[in-house]
């Protein structure tokens, strides 16, 4: 009798247990990968010039960058200075082909490098990277706001103070930064719109009144919210705040 064959029915394939990788934008903030590279530059080091090429987003891991506009007669305006967390660059999202401002480190900085490309596929399909992006899109257009505010009505004692706190990062969610890295006079001069005469003035008026110290740094206290507080202007419609919080609306 012929033996009756029984066909054995196909193993279903065990289910994977590898874990599914969790997107984690502080890591990829900050490491090296497909598309992005974490470089050192040292301070006054050329990050991009104006007229460059736009085709990558830059984050800084750590360190300070100044943006900077020339003008054609050879003028240089500072339009921003930014520090650890911020994004630059951003332009080239947006359809940017060269770049409108110029970026230099002005102290030693680790800055992470996207391609254009990597940062358009990650804001699409990383949820979680495209709400650290827009804080940052929506925090940078307040700051904007308020910074026409401050040209527009307050005086050069006044914008020297507010520059000196936002550079020391209060009014921030972040820790405030006491202690900064040197700033040139020049510097905050064209961050304001004044001279360096008029800057080295306040400047020592400030640290007479205990506002700030110099001790090979520039130590800023929380005493010179008050030079910003003190008589504000009045935008109607707008409550006045006190406070940290207050440098973010002025």
């Amino acid at each position: 009798m012929a033996k009756q064959l029984i066909a054995k029915s196909p193993t279903a394939a065990k289910p994977s247990t590898k874990p599914k990788l969790t997107f984690d934008p502080s890591v990829f903030l900050k490491t090296d990968g497909p598309g992005r590279t974490v470089g050192k530059y040292r301070k006054d080091q050329p990050i991009f010039s104006q007229g460059a090429a736009a085709d990558v987003l830059f984050y800084i891991v750590s360190g300070t960058v100044k943006i900077v506009v020339h003008s054609e007669q050879g003028k240089e305006a500072v339009i921003a200075l930014l520090g650890q967390d911020d994004f630059f660059g951003e332009g080239c999202l947006a359809g940017q082909s060269h770049r409108l401002s110029a970026a230099t480190a002005i102290t030693d900085s680790e800055i992470l490098r996207i391609t254009k490309p990597v940062a358009l596929k990650t804001l699409r399909e990383q949820p979680a990277f495209s709400e650290v992006f827009v804080s940052h899109i929506l925090a940078r257009t307040i700051r904007v706001e308020a910074d026409l505010i401050d040209q527009l009505f307050n005086s050069s004692e006044k914008r020297l103070a507010r520059a000196l706190l936002l550079l020391a990062n209060f009014g921030n969610d972040g820790k405030p930064q006491r202690v900064i890295a040197k700033v040139s006079q020049e510097m905050l001069a064209d961050m304001i719109g004044t001279t360096r005469s008029r800057v080295s003035h306040f400047m020592n008026k400030f640290r007479k009144m205990g506002f700030i110290d110099y001790n090979g740094h520039l130590v800023i206290h929380s005493s010179l919210l008050n030079v910003v507080l003190h008589d504000q202007p009045h935008i109607a419609g707008v409550k006045s705040v006190e406070g940290k919080g207050a440098l973010k609306g002025l």
